[in-house]
C-alpha cells in the first residue's frame, strides 16, 4: 500500500504531494515500483495534527482518486475518518475506506455496508491531537486484539461482509515505543478470525527514537528491515511511502518461505 497524502502538514511528506498534479505523478511512480493500492489522505494523522473540514479535505482528495481511477485499474483506498469524505471518495473511484477511528461512527458503518467497499478497521487511543500525550495500558496486546475483535463482532453484526474487512493494531496511533515493540512481536494473532492484518510502520517517530535519530529520512532503511520482520510475524498488507525497496524485501521474503515472489514492473 503505496501512501499518498496530499496534506500540508504530515509528518514525513507533508506538502510535497498537495497539488493534484504532484499527486498523480507520485502514484504513478508508486505504481510502477509494485505498488498493489494507493491509500490517498488529505487530513494528517500525525501526533499533534489539527482537525480539517469535510468540504477540505474532499476538495483534496477526490481530484486525485477520481484522477487515478481514470488511468488505473487497481486498488485505491481513502485515509479517513468522516463518512461525507468517504462517499465522496467512494463515488470518484475508491474501493477501500481506511479508517483511523475504527469505524466508530454509525454512519461510516451503515455506508461501507451499503457500498460494499473494502475496509481497514484501525486501533487508536485518543484522537490524533492527544493521543501521544500519555497513552497507557495493562497489556497492550491483549487490549488491541480484544478491541479488533469487538469491532469485528461488532460490524459483522452489522452487515459487512467479513470479507471486506482488514486490520491494523495502529503503530505509533496512541502507543509508547515499547507498546509499539510488543504490538509488532504478536504480529497476525493481533487480526480477528484469520483476517488480513495490515501494519503501518514507515518512517515513524519510535524507529528514530531506536536508532536516536531526527532526521525522517534516517528511518526508511528502517522500515525496509521491519517490513521483512513483520511478514514474518504475518501481516499482509504494508502501508509504506517508498515502495520499490519495500516491495523488494518483501519479494526476498516471500521466495525464502516459499510462496510467490511477487516482482517489481
Amino acid at each position: 500500500m503505496g501512501i499518498l497524502n496530499v496534506t500540508p502538514d504530515s509528518f514525513s511528506d507533508g506538502g510535497i504531494h498537495e497539488s493534484p498534479v504532484a499527486a498523480l505523478e507520485h502514484a504513478r511512480r508508486m505504481i510502477g515500483e509494485g505498488a498493489d493500492l494507493i491509500d490517498v489522505g488529505g487530513e494528517s494523522t500525525r501526533p499533534g495534527a489539527e482537525p480539517v473540514s469535510v468540504d477540505e479535505e474532499i476538495r483534496r482528495v477526490v481530484p486525485v482518486i477520481r484522477a487515478l481511477r481514470a488511468e488505473w485499474e487497481g486498488s485505491i483506498s481513502v485515509d479517513t475518518m468522516k463518512p461525507e469524505v468517504a462517499a465522496a471518495a467512494i463515488d470518484a473511484g475508491a474501493d477501500v475506506v481506511n479508517d483511523v477511528s475504527g469505524l466508530r461512527v454509525r454512519a461510516m458503518v451503515d455506508l461501507c455496508r451499503e457500498r460494499r467497499v473494502g475496509v481497514v478497521v484501525m486501533h487508536m487511543q485518543g484522537l490524533p491531537r492527544t493521543m501521544q500525550l500519555s497513552p497507557e495500558y495493562d497489556d497492550v496486546v491483549e487490549e488491541v486484539r480484544s478491541f479488533l475483535a469487538q469491532r469485528h463482532e461488532e460490524l459483522t453484526g452489522a452487515g459487512i461482509d467479513p470479507e471486506c474487512l482488514v486490520y491494523d493494531p495502529g503503530i505509533g496511533f496512541g502507543k509508547t515505543l515499547e507498546h509499539n515493540l510488543a504490538l509488532l512481536r504478536a504480529g497476525v494473532q493481533l487480526a480477528p478470525q484469520g483476517r488480513p492484518l495490515l501494519i503501518g510502520l514507515s518512517r515513524k517517530r519510535f524507529i528514530g527514537s531506536l536508532l536516536g535519530v531526527e532526521a525522517v529520512e534516517s528511518r526508511s532503511w528502517p522500515t525496509v528491515a521491519l517490513t521483512a520482520w513483520t511478514r514474518e510475524r504475518g501481516a499482509m498488507i504494508h502501508r509504506v511511502h517508498e515502495v520499490r525497496p519495500n516491495r523488494e524485501a518483501l519479494t526476498m521474503v516471500e521466495a525464502i518461505r516459499g510462496g510467490p515472489a511477487a516482482g517489481i514492473s
